[in-house]
C-alpha cells in the first residue's frame, strides 16, 4: 500500500514537471508579444533652444521648469521702467545657492530638498542701487521658517547688517524683520551699504535686498518696495 501510494505520487509529480517543460519549450519556440503603445507617445512641454541673440537661460534649458516655477514668478513686483541690467523669472535651487550663500554646498541640500519653486527679481539704477526680490515657497510652512529663523539669526553678525535691525511693520511679530548694514568703507572703493527686508507668509518666504554703493540707502524707498511684493502674495 505505502509503495504504491509513493508510486503514484511520484507519477504525479513527473506528470506536473513534464507539463512545465512542455510550457516553457512552447513559449520559447514563439516570437514574442509586443507590449502595447503607450497612450502619451511624447511628453507635452517646450523644446530646448539653440542659443542666439533672443535665447536666455531659461529657453535653453525649458524643460528644467515646472508650471508652479511660473506661479510663483507671476507673483514679483514688476521691475521699473528706466532701470538696467533688470531680470526676472524662476531660479533653479542650484543657481540661488551659488549666488546667495557663501559657500553653495551650504544651501543647495536644504534648498534643494525643501524648496518648491524659486523667482526672483533685480534690477540696477544709476549704477549706485542693485536691487533684488526673491521669493522662496517651501513644501511646507517648516521649511519657510527655517529659513527665516537662519537668516534672523545671523544677519546681527559684523559681516552682514552688524545690528539687531528691527520688525517690519503691518507683519505680526517673528514672521518679519528689515535690516540696514553699517557702512562698509574700504580704502580705494565705494562706501557700500544695504538694506535687507525678510518676510515669512505661510509657506513662502520673500527676501528683499537693496544695496546702495554711496553709503545711502532711502529706508522709506526699501520699505514701500517690501509692501508692494507683499501685497501681491
Amino acid at each position: 500500500m505505502g509503495r504504491t501510494a509513493f508510486l503514484i505520487a511520484g507519477a504525479a509529480a513527473l506528470g506536473v514537471l513534464a507539463g512545465t517543460i512542455t510550457g516553457y519549450a512552447i513559449q520559447y519556440d514563439r516570437e514574442p508579444t509586443p507590449l502595447p503603445p503607450l497612450a502619451q507617445q511624447t511628453m507635452a512641454g517646450p523644446k530646448p533652444q539653440a542659443m542666439n541673440e533672443t535665447t536666455t537661460y531659461r529657453s535653453i534649458n525649458a524643460n528644467r521648469w515646472d508650471k508652479a516655477d511660473e506661479d510663483l514668478a507671476k507673483k514679483l513686483v514688476e521691475v521699473p521702467g528706466g532701470t538696467q541690467n533688470s531680470e526676472s523669472g524662476a531660479v533653479s535651487p542650484d543657481a540661488f545657492s551659488a549666488d546667495y550663500f557663501v559657500d553653495p554646498a551650504d544651501g543647495l541640500g536644504p534648498i534643494g530638498r525643501h524648496a518648491k519653486s524659486i523667482a526672483s527679481a533685480r534690477w540696477s539704477k544709476n549704477d549706485r542701487d542693485f536691487v533684488e526680490i526673491t521669493l522662496i515657497r517651501y513644501r511646507d510652512r517648516l521649511g519657510a521658517d527655517d529659513f527665516y529663523s537662519g537668516v534672523v539669526q545671523y544677519m546681527p553678525e559684523k559681516n552682514y547688517a552688524g545690528n539687531n535691525g528691527k520688525d517690519f511693520a503691518g507683519v505680526p511679530g517673528d514672521f518679519g524683520h528689515m535690516w540696514i548694514s553699517e557702512v562698509n568703507e574700504k580704502p580705494g572703493y565705494h562706501p557700500v551699504r544695504q538694506g535687507r527686508v525678510l518676510v515669512r507668509r505661510a509657506d513662502i518666504v520673500m527676501l528683499l535686498e537693496w544695496t546702495n554703493n554711496r553709503g545711502d540707502i532711502d529706508e522709506k524707498a526699501l520699505v514701500e518696495l517690501a509692501q508692494r511684493q507683499m501685497e501681491r502674495l
